[in-house]
């Protein structure tokens, strides 16, 4: 089972901040940095200092790191062109000597794109599809040759394909819980899903239509890794989980039924629940970034105990 630390820095976090917390994940033996894409906070904080930008931000932390991966869950496909999208992704991955993955989605915050004047456009899903296809395709596209694409919303031609990626393939991730396309377009260009914040049974059965599509692809269900997002929030005792649950402006009844919450132990015994389930993988929403004894907490007595 990999750990990754999964941050939400539109909900008010600066560049040291994020590369403190990735630090940390990278010294305590944890698979991954993954960070949301959001340019607007959520809730009642204040979101002070203000968003920072999801790639700018992993370029940053692909030179002051060494071994932890960094992505996105995910890159909302609103904000950025496909062509511009796959030369950023290109550019942070040489830059990490080959650790970046790419989350991608079709964007769904319509207030965030009204405070920054990014078209919202109704269909979206489909402009997702075509995305995927381009940035797969100029990726995989030979030295020296030139990709076309014409589709409903972009049109690309003899694109030179440049740059390329440190790896010779971009894991991509996809997610979401639609009972048809999404695992329509997971089976098609997915090395990975993941299911945000999804209860064991909902987890199961995503994770079910997700590995029938792969099949009827000709992938095979094995060809994926399945994973899920879910927030943390571990203490010691009862006292230091309402603690962090209370600074975090959640309920711990809340955080136990929806999130991994409690006791070492107790999160032990439910991320064990959910590996029965199909998950390979879990992201770990992280929200107190400057609670960095909590991440030394989960490092040392729930990570350790993971097969």
């Amino acid at each position: 089972m990999d750990l990754r630390i999964f941050t939400e820095p539109q909900q008010g976090a600066t560049y040291d901040t994020l590369l403190t917390v990735a630090k940390a994940t990278e010294d305590l033996g944890f698979d991954a940095f993954f960070r949301s894409d959001h340019y607007l906070k959520m809730g009642s904080v204040d979101g002070l200092p203000g968003p920072t930008d999801a790639w700018i931000t992993l370029a940053g932390l692909a030179r002051e790191t060494k071994r932890i991966k960094l992505g996105t869950l995910m890159t909302a496909g609103t904000f950025r062109l496909p062509g511009v999208l796959a030369i950023q992704v290109a550019q942070v991955d040489q830059m990490s000597g080959g650790r970046v993955e790419l989350g991608l989605g079709a964007g769904w915050f319509e207030e965030e794109h009204k405070a920054y004047g990014i078209p919202f456009p109704k269909e979206k899903f489909g402009r997702l599809e075509e995305q995927l296809a381009i940035v797969t395709g100029l990726w995989a596209t030979e030295p020296g040759k030139t990709f076309d694409f014409h589709g409903k919303f972009y049109d690309l031609t003899d694109s030179p394909a440049l740059p390329k990626p440190a790896q010779s393939k971009v894991p991509v991730l996809i997610g979401g819980h639609g009972a048809t396309r999404t695992p329509r377009l997971a089976a098609r260009y997915a090395d990975e899903f993941n299911i945000p914040f999804a209860s064991i049974e909902d987890t199961e059965r995503q994770f079910a239509r997700v590995r029938a599509a792969a099949e009827e692809a000709g992938r095979g269900a094995d060809a994926l890794t399945y994973s899920n997002a879910l927030v943390v929030c571990v203490g010691k005792d009862d006292a230091e989980v309402a603690r962090r649950a209370a600074v975090i402006g959640r309920e711990v009844d809340d955080l136990k039924a929806n999130g991994l919450a409690g006791s070492p132990a107790e999160v032990v015994d439910k991320i064990g629940r959910y590996a029965e389930a199909g998950v390979q993988r879990v992201y770990l929403q992280f929200l107190d970034l400057h609670d960095l004894d909590h991440l030394e907490l989960i490092s040392a007595q729930v990570q350790a105990q993971l097969p």
